[in-house]
């Protein structure tokens, strides 16, 4: 498994806001900026996009305003959700249910390693 995973299974190098970072597009990013400013309350610039990955210093505003699960990851210090006592908890299983069916198959094949 690639180190891009996030805590909830998503792969990081798939992300439309990391994918944008990498590529210094800034018209890609104001893009996305306006997506997610038009999903929400919530209104995002170009450089709210930044993202290096989940696990990484520099995280978008999207994740670091919304996510509740790395914050909770973090706090069970564990290195995704796959490696969780909980696991699958309320939390996760509510957010895989709005998101890429692949990210489920991350963890599971994570989970099946332990």
């Amino acid at each position: 498994m690639s180190e891009m995973i996030a805590y909830c299974g998503l792969d990081c190098k798939e992300c439309k806001a990391f994918k944008a970072t990498q590529a210094k597009d800034i018209e890609w990013k104001k893009q996305i900026a306006k997506h997610w400013s038009d999903q929400g309350e919530i209104k995002f610039k170009p450089e709210d996009v930044d993202c290096h990955g989940c696990k990484s210093d520099m995280l978008s505003g999207f994740c670091r305003k919304l996510c509740k699960i790395k914050p909770c990851a973090e706090e069970k210090k564990v290195k995704t959700c796959a490696h969780c006592d909980d696991y699958p908890c309320e939390k996760l299983k509510e957010y895989l249910s709005d998101n890429d069916p692949v990210a489920t198959k991350n963890l599971e094949k994570m989970r099946k390693t332990l």
